[in-house]
């Protein structure tokens, strides 16, 4: 049997991103390195002709700009009009995830999430941040007093967590289900 190393953990104690969690469907644009071009859901590659509401059909459309992300896999969200929550909108938006990488210099046609805090991690941070959205609603569309929640990046260990602000306690095929 091959021996194998128990992985190194991350501390605990490390610099957190937390964003607002924008409830939308999940997408990507991925760039090879020779310039190709695809489009995807969370869990699926899509196409204008099998589409996810509407986000390929979008994304071919801005191709040429939304080649300036470069090569590799960028991550957001697509939301806004006709997609859960809807926020008010009258149009849809595509919010990249990394807002380490995508700042101001990103393509028009593209939103990040949100930074509502960056700093060593503490959960009484988090709790504020939630308790905010709670107050005074959605920072990604000002103006909706429904946000979903918080999503809290660990730089170190790069990994994400979520918490909501309604049924956070119950997992999401179980809410899925009792609102049915």
């Amino acid at each position: 049997m091959e021996f194998q190393d128990f992985p190194k953990m991350a501390r605990l104690s490390r610099e957190i991103i937390v964003t607002e969690k924008i409830d939308g469907t999940n997408a990507q644009i991925c760039i090879g390195e020779n310039g190709e071009f695809f489009v995807g859901s969370r869990t699926r590659w899509i196409t204008p002709d099998d589409d996810n509401y509407g986000f390929a059909k979008w994304a071919h459309e801005h191709r040429e700009e939304l080649m300036q992300l470069g090569p590799g896999r960028h991550f957001g969200e697509w939301w806004g009009a006709g997609i859960q929550r809807n926020y008010g909108l009258t149009e849809k938006r595509f919010s990249l995830f990394n807002t380490s990488r995508w700042g101001e210099s990103r393509p028009a046609c593209c939103h990040v999430v949100p930074v509502l805090i960056q700093g060593p991690f503490r959960t009484d941070a988090i709790e504020h941040c939630l308790d905010l959205l709670h107050e005074r609603g959605s920072v990604a569309a000002p103006g909706f007093m429904k946000p979903e929640g918080v999503v809290v990046f660990h730089v170190a260990g790069n990994v994400g967590f979520k918490k909501t602000l309604e049924k956070d306690e119950v997992p999401k095929t179980i809410a899925a289900r009792q609102a049915a």
